[in-house]
């Protein structure tokens, strides 16, 4: 019951080699997402490169003609994101850049700009003290999200500046989280504002959510076809931590606020689409979970008149809707079987898959005369580019991107395996261009992130085909708690993390190894987050390997769930801190199994998975003199971002790989001497 199946990247526009030198491949520009104009004639993208100073990543916005060659819209070193269309077509967007209006402007939050259709310079249209983040428009009406510190909110700028003279950066928290990702909470909290567009400015600018508290943070916001209310996640607080996702309506003209989807045991949040006909709402429904019930999302669609609503497309874990022209249908982005589909759901019907390959798609825009719907075209071996899906046929077209599409140095090839209790296992295999049954690579397997997740996309972070430019052929597999394979596979890991996806793992691996061009002998694993659980966990469970790295990880699973910026999900599932399932689960335990060489990484800035965990797991190496080496990154967070950072996180992932799978001399990479 084992078996593999060979596909080839597909529909690549302007392919280029960037895997010989990763600072070529931290050079190539990244299409980061897509939006199409209301008459349809082109598409707006948000287009990331290098800075001139090569030291860090700024972005820009390109224009897609839907029938013809992409071109610049915008030039700062700021950079600019958020873009929107207004109803004239005009591109409202947000950016720090200085206001050439104002004399001496030193800009350091962002503002809100509009870049006229017709043409011409961008001007700024509003700004706020605490810097403006999302953006919504219809008709005249704008809304948009801002930072305010407690009180007025015409006393903002005020109290900012009096913090600032005072040289006080302490936050009072009252309620939990205090961190999230990479950044503090507060001491602003997010509040939703109205205003109409003028000549020149934003006019009438109105505060909706004067008593928001901390209910928008981390939220996400739509606005009704007519510019008549807005529909706003909103966060209420619950004792000991815990916290539920409502969704409420907001009137635009008279700041009123009606509860639209609220239900114990689940949150109502993004991705979130209301209907062009203004009557009903899409979203994502979320299970409550808890120490015996798992994740579950689906989409859910309700009247915004009287919140009544049901399921559609169960299990689907929902990236990304949009609704068809005619209110009939939402299109749906999904995991699916190792894929990223764009499914079509009618109100009344079965829901369809209209793409068929083995892409991954997001940023979905739907034509409006309903016949195409737009989006972003990748895969595990295709980068990000723009894509016309026909939305009867499903037939796909690349259109001409605005950045060059790498050639990946190799072959993608699907493998599937029978775990121990009869489940199907499946994965992605990169096989280097080298590797042949004379010559067989050496294998890393990498376990991803989540751990609710699925190897389906391009990896900008964490790139498989730098591996495989190297000779290593890298296994991506999709063990339980995987999304896009039903809700049984996410309930076989559920609180019980390392032995059964171990056991996943070891059987992809074994069907994978089967293969004569690749080596069994030499084998290493590697993974971040989630996947570096996996990999501590597999360092004092198996001695298969010949290296383990292990990035962003979790060590100490009691510690780091009282740690995380996120410490009241993580309870759920493993219980109140001592419980059975931290002694069962965590990889610390084992530390004195552990013989393979680890390299361990990590950053600082990181609050998903504290550097507590890094720094406890580097000592418990250290003491018991296991071979380890720990790349620290100070400014780093979660993820390595900063492209210097980059070049020194792959150099000295394979010198490390190299030296202990390959058997070459250790060499310190130069980025890091």
């Amino acid at each position: 019951m084992r078996g593999c199946r060979r596909s080839s990247p597909r529909g690549r526009f302007g392919r280029v080699s960037a895997f010989n030198d990763i600072r070529d491949y931290v050079a190539i520009p990244r299409v980061l997402s897509l939006k199409l104009s209301p008459d349809g004639s082109r598409l707006i993208s948000a287009v990331q490169s290098l800075n001139p100073d090569g030291k860090s990543y700024g972005t820009a916005l390109w224009a897609i003609p839907v029938d013809g060659e992409p071109y610049r819209l915008t030039r700062s070193a700021k950079g600019e994101s958020a873009a929107v269309f207004t109803a004239a077509g005009d591109v409202l967007f947000t950016s720090a850049r200085p206001d050439p209006t104002v004399k001496d402007a030193t800009d350091e939050v962002p503002a809100l700009w509009l870049l006229p259709r017709a043409g011409g310079e961008a001007r700024q249209v509003a700004s706020r003290a605490g810097g403006i983040g999302a953006v919504r428009t219809a008709g005249d009406v704008v809304v948009f999200s801002a930072d305010v510190l407690d009180g007025e909110e015409s006393a903002d700028a005020d109290k900012r500046k009096a913090r600032k003279d005072a040289g006080i950066s302490a936050i009072l928290h009252e309620q939990f989280p205090v961190r999230y990702w990479d950044h503090d909470l507060g001491p602003g909290r997010p509040r939703l504002f109205a205003a109409r567009l003028g000549a020149d400015r934003l006019e009438d600018v109105r505060d909706l959510t004067p008593d928001a508290g901390d209910a928008l943070r981390q939220g996400t916001f739509e606005l009704t076809p007519d510019g008549a209310s807005v529909i706003t996640t909103w966060q209420v607080y619950l004792p000991k931590g815990e916290s539920r996702t409502d969704l409420v309506v907001i009137d635009v003209a008279t700041g009123e606020r009606r509860v639209l989807l609220s239900e114990d045991g689940h949150d109502f949040g993004g991705p979130l689409a209301v209907s062009p006909d203004g009557t009903r709402l899409a979203c994502a429904r979320d299970r409550r979970t808890g120490y015996d019930v798992s994740a579950r999302s689906t989409l859910w669609i309700a009247d915004l008149a009287t919140g009544q609503g049901r399921e559609y497309a169960p299990d689907a874990f929902p990236t990304d809707v949009q609704w068809a022209p005619d209110s009939s249908a939402v299109y749906l982005v999904a995991d699916h079987q190792g894929r990223r589909p764009v499914f079509r759901v009618p109100l009344d019907g079965e829901v369809t898959r209209l793409t068929g390959d083995d892409a991954a798609y997001l940023h979905v825009n739907p034509s409006p005369d309903g016949r195409f719907v737009y989006a972003l075209h990748s895969g595990v071996a295709l980068a990000p580019g723009p894509a016309r899906i026909d939305a009867v046929t499903g037939e796909v077209t690349d259109l001409p991107s605005p950045a060059p599409r790498p050639e990946v140095p190799g072959t993608l090839a699907e493998v599937t395996a029978t775990a121990d209790d009869g489940a199907t296992v499946r994965g992605w295999l990169a096989v280097p261009e080298t590797a042949s049954a004379a010559d067989p690579a050496p294998l890393v397997l990498f376990v991803h992130g989540g751990p609710l997740g699925s190897w389906n996309d391009w990896q900008w972070r964490w790139q498989s085909w730098i591996l495989a430019q190297q000779g290593y052929a890298v296994l991506m597999p999709d063990p339980c708690m995987s999304t896009g394979y039903g809700q049984e596979m996410i309930d076989r890991g559920w609180g019980n993390w390392g032995p059964r996806t171990q056991a996943d793992l070891d059987a992809i691996v074994d069907a994978t190894l089967e293969r004569d061009d690749i080596d069994a002998e030499r084998t290493a694993a590697m993974g971040g987050s989630y996947g570096g659980y996996m990999a501590n966990w597999l360092a004092g469970h198996t001695d298969r390997y010949k290296a383990i790295v292990t990035h962003a990880s979790l060590w100490n699973l009691d510690q780091f769930a009282g740690t995380t910026d996120a410490a009241m999900y993580w309870q759920r599932e493993f219980g109140e801190p001592g419980g059975e399932r931290y002694q069962l689960l965590s990889p610390h335990n084992s530390v004195d199994k552990i013989t393979t060489p680890m390299l361990v990484i990590h950053g600082d800035k990181d609050y998903r998975v504290p550097i507590g965990e890094a720094l406890r797991l580097w000592w418990d190496l250290r003491r018991t003199e296991v071979d380890a080496k720990f790349l620290y990154f100070p400014d780093e967070n979660h993820w390595i971002l900063k492209p210097g950072n980059i070049v020194a996180w792959y150099e000295t992932v394979l010198a490390f790989l190299g030296h202990h799978v390959l058997g070459q001399e250790w060499k310190r990479p130069e980025s890091v001497a």
